[in-house]
């Protein structure tokens, strides 16, 4: 890792058994953190079987919370379907799943729920986030980093359409092995939202309306 990285360490280690509504189970290894550069309560989820991150890298997803998404099931977005999906395939494949309390691209709740009146208005999710005086994205993997250190881990299979978290790892030092890509959680409700991340964020998303 890079050793200029701020050292975190391991706070707590829990086994927290997981049912999800569509009755899938699983059991998880949830780890807390001291150290972390933000002082927020970020969480590794470890799911599967461990592997040896030296000649076969974790199944990594840096995960940002996602309130009305992750467990009020809006539309609005792709984020509970991707959580549900990254659990299962982390859990098949054996790695981890990094909780970031980042909401709204890091603005915040309230702040996200401002940008979804601008987006009612026009604007899409990156220009209302900007019309709010903040960045399109403020999101910071430092502390995935952080915690991927911690853990031991220095090479990663990351699961991502999100370029951004591969080249922000990359600089911290952490081994992007390979990129997986999700599944595609298109609805009548979000197709502008992943139009967005498309065309602005170049995310990798194979949509049948963005050539």
């Amino acid at each position: 890792m890079d050793e200029t990285l701020p050292t975190a360490t391991v706070r707590t280690q829990v086994t927290v058994p997981m049912r999800f509504p569509d009755g899938y189970v699983t059991t998880a290894r949830v780890h807390s953190f001291h150290g972390l550069v933000d002082g927020r309560e970020h969480l590794a989820i470890g799911l599967g079987e461990r592997r040896d991150p030296d000649t076969s890298p974790p199944l990594v997803r840096p995960h940002s919370e996602c309130l009305t998404g992750d467990v009020f099931g809006s539309q609005r977005c792709d984020c509970g379907p991707q959580l549900r999906e990254a659990v299962e395939r982390i859990a098949d494949a054996g790695g981890y799943l990094l909780y970031l309390r980042q909401e709204g691209r890091g603005i915040g709740l309230y702040a996200k729920l401002d940008a979804y009146a601008l987006q009612d208005g026009g604007l899409d999710t990156y220009e209302a986030n900007v019309a709010l005086g903040r960045g399109p994205d403020e999101r910071d993997y430092t502390v995935a980093a952080q915690m991927l250190a911690a853990l031991g881990v220095t090479r990663v299979a990351l699961l991502s359409n999100n370029p951004d978290k591969a080249a922000q790892l990359e600089r911290l030092g952490v081994t992007v092995a390979d990129r997986v890509l999700t599944g595609v959680h298109l609805s009548p409700a979000n197709a502008g939202y992943l139009a967005a991340k498309v065309t602005r964020a170049d995310h990798a998303l194979d949509l049948p309306f963005v050539p």
